[in-house]
């Protein structure tokens, strides 16, 4: 498959030739090995994946158990229609970005000063963060400083992400973050690109595999595993 014909077949990358270049980043930092870096199809069919999580896995994302901040805008952000359009104009999330990777390290940092993650999920933007030298350092200076309101800003991200305690925990995760320690696409960078990688290579493949029955958008190809079928 030729660069020209990978930009035409991913349309949902919005951004192909930055994709391209951001997985050239990875693989050359080293924190993956050349095997579990996608394609740009793979990619695509990985952004796929995770539209069909926000249509029919939405609970997974941007709520919690948290109780909500006391204050009047926090309570009424907690409606998360109402509190989409804030995000978007915060620059705190980039809706055609489902990947992450077409977002510069600066939005990165605004969605996770912005946009409310639960437990685990600080890692996926962690690890985004991880070739860009200085990042995670400069986002726990900004985090600590919302935390403890030395900037003006701080009240309205700690309503914006709705929840008590948000910054806090995030400075927490950052403390202890190592990169490359989980294996679910869902909550890790790195276990989505080596999810991508494991997909078929092209449009003719992945239709072969969806017509023979092994691939699903929900849970990909299905692939040997020790004798036994299971989804990669």
């Amino acid at each position: 498959m030729t660069c020209h014909h990978e930009f035409v077949l991913t349309p949902l990358l919005i951004q192909p030739k930055t994709v391209k270049a951001r997985l050239e980043e990875v693989r050359r930092s080293g924190l993956l090995r050349d095997e579990d870096i996608p394609n740009l199809w793979q990619v695509q069919l990985g952004v796929l994946r995770m539209w069909h999580r926000v249509f029919f896995r939405s609970e997974t994302i941007g709520i919690s158990s948290a109780p909500v901040r006391e204050t009047r805008r926090a309570r009424l952000l907690s409606k998360r229609p109402l509190r989409f359009p804030f995000l978007v104009r915060e620059r705190a999330v980039a809706p055609l970005d489902f990947s992450g990777l077409i977002s510069p390290p600066w939005r990165i940092k605004r969605h996770l000063l912005g946009a409310y993650h639960d437990g685990a999920q600080f890692i996926y933007d962690l690890e985004l963060l991880v070739a860009h030298s200085g990042a995670l350092e400069s986002l726990r200076e900004e985090a600590v400083a919302v935390r403890d309101d030395l900037v003006p800003r701080s009240t309205w991200l700690k309503d914006l992400v709705v929840y008590q305690g948000y910054h806090a925990r995030l400075v927490e995760a950052l403390d202890v973050f190592v990169p490359g320690r989980i294996d679910d696409p869902d909550i890790s960078f790195f276990a989505y690109l080596r999810w991508c990688a494991r997909q078929p290579e092209t449009l003719r493949e992945t239709v072969q595999a969806h017509a023979e029955g092994r691939f699903t958008i929900a849970n990909g190809v299905a692939v040997e595993a020790r004798g036994n079928v299971a989804y990669a």
